[in-house]
């Protein structure tokens, strides 16, 4: 059989080129945020509020970001998003 019309090629520096040329399979899609999320935003805040809000946001995109999804991932975002309401009232108070 002649190897040229099977795609393939007995030069090893043919075999180099497509490994060279290949590329990597692509990664999957990263999973949607969760909803939750939207409540971290503090960019329309005041900013003392902001310096408030701020950690308690990187927090919860920590969590985002490392923890797979699960029903006690969503609890810990609920808890979190609870206690940065809580802060940005007691600033109010």
């Amino acid at each position: 059989m002649n190897s040229a019309f099977l795609g393939t090629s007995n030069d090893p520096d043919d075999n180099d080129r497509d490994s060279e040329t290949a590329e990597a399979p692509a990664a999957p899609p990263a999973p949607p945020p969760t909803p939750i999320m939207k409540f971290f935003a503090y960019s329309h805040l005041p900013l003392h509020l902001q310096e408030i809000s701020k950690p308690f946001c990187e927090l919860a995109e920590w969590i985002e970001a490392t923890i797979p999804g699960s029903a006690e991932k969503t609890v810990a975002l609920r808890k979190l998003l609870e206690s940065k309401d809580a802060g940005v009232r007691a600033a109010l108070s």
